[in-house]
Parts: structure tokens; sequence; C-alpha cells
């Protein structure tokens, strides 16, 4: 994984997710929107596909938000 909140790209955001429990649900454009449950709480996530250009940090942000997992466990060393 990506060190800190810095050159996470589409294909490690949903590697995480997925590893979390998010499902696919749909697509619009370039955007995929994931679906899981975290702490008893359903999410959704919109990822942005823009092939293997990097997430912007505001983005990427903004992905951890909506998927209610701590920023310790994104940035956590595997």
């Amino acid at each position: 994984m990506p060190n800190g909140i810095n050159n996470w790209q589409y294909r490690d955001v949903t590697d995480f997710l997925k590893e979390n429990g998010f499902v696919l649900n749909h697509q619009k454009g370039s955007h995929i929107f994931y679906v899981g449950v975290y702490n008893k709480i359903q999410r959704h996530v919109c990822v942005p596909f823009h092939g293997t250009v990097a997430i912007k940090p505001r983005t990427m942000k903004g992905i951890i938000l909506q998927s209610g997992i701590p920023k310790e466990k994104w940035f956590g060393n595997k």
C-alpha cells in the first residue's frame, strides 16, 4: 500500500475496500460505487477511475470519510 495519503491509485483503494467487506454496487461514468457495512452502519463509497493516475489527496480524504474506516487502518503498515 502507498505511504500516507499520497500516491493511492484506483486499484489500491478498491483492493483495500474489498478486503474490508465492500462490494461493487454500480458504475456511473468514470465513478465506481461500492457498498459495505462498517461498524454496523451501511456505507456507500464513490471511487473515481482514471487509470493509473494517483487519486488527489482531498478526494482520498473523502473516500476515507465515506467508508467510515479509521485513517490508522488505511495508512497502517502491513
